[in-house]
């Protein structure tokens, strides 16, 4: 049977998500037995070429240029998976969406007029349409997995998107929130990360995003109530999934 053709594309972004799918080492053997694997600028010379029947798309619309290619891939593809927070949810260079891009240029780049960037960094979601999301900073491999393997079986992946906290409970970490009253963001925050941060004693920073329905506003008023002011609130969701979290407070109407 002809192994479908899967193309792997990057914007603008750390490249972590592509260097994840390489470090899933036993499992991309697999991975290649089950996929031509006909575009990877990472991992192989290949030049762009034919339709895609799969395309994992790593990175954020940053530039005109990339807005217009995001289109391409999505003409070039049966399907489209975004990876990772900058994909999925404009990464941490979306913290621009809500400052001034020219005093950003001025104070990072030391001739800031060569620099073309549009004012704001979104998700590939917000130009074409995506099949499917895998959120993370980076992504989960076996999650990855599963939604390769789910692809060839035409089934949606079992990958769960319930909040952090769930699998705190299953794996009796005691809860930082509650015991210690340490600014965690795992009540608002999708399972995905194996629980690293808790587990090490450390509240989570947000990777995965926020779960649907996340009730932002009243964890923002707990940190409130335990000593936190407005700013250091907006400060915990201004990371690597800012635009999606901020995005979810104006839906809200907040």
């Amino acid at each position: 049977m002809k192994r479908p053709r899967i193309g792997v594309f990057k914007f603008a972004s750390c490249d972590g998500c592509q260097l994840t799918i390489l470090n899933m080492e036993e499992e991309l053997l697999d991975i290649i037995e089950l996929y031509d694997i006909a575009y990877f600028r990472e991992a192989t010379d290949k030049p762009l070429r034919g339709e895609f029947d799969l395309s994992l798309v790593e990175g954020s619309i940053s530039t005109d240029r990339q807005r217009k290619e995001v289109v391409e891939i999505r003409e070039r593809s049966r399907h489209l998976i975004t990876i990772g927070a900058c994909a999925t949810s404009g990464g941490v260079q979306a913290l621009r969406n809500w400052a001034s891009l020219p005093a950003y240029k001025k104070t990072v780049y030391p001739s800031p007029e060569t620099i073309e960037a549009l004012s704001t960094s979104t998700p590939i979601s917000d130009h074409v349409y995506v099949d499917y999301e895998l959120w993370g900073c980076p992504i989960d491999t076996d999650a990855l997995a599963e939604t390769l393997v789910s692809f060839l079986m035409g089934k949606r992946p079992a990958v769960p998107v319930y909040s952090l906290c769930m699998d705190c409970k299953v794996k009796a970490i005691a809860c930082l929130l509650v015991s210690r009253a340490e600014p965690c963001l795992g009540p608002i925050t999708k399972t995905g990360c194996g629980v690293l941060c808790p587990s090490l004693d450390r509240p989570c920073y947000g990777c995965f995003g926020p779960m649907e329905g996340a009730n932002i506003e009243s964890l923002m008023e707990l940190f409130k109530k335990n000593g936190l002011s407005h700013k250091e609130c907006m400060l915990l969701i201004d990371k690597m999934n800012t635009y999606a979290y901020r995005k979810a407070r104006i839906e809200q109407g907040l």
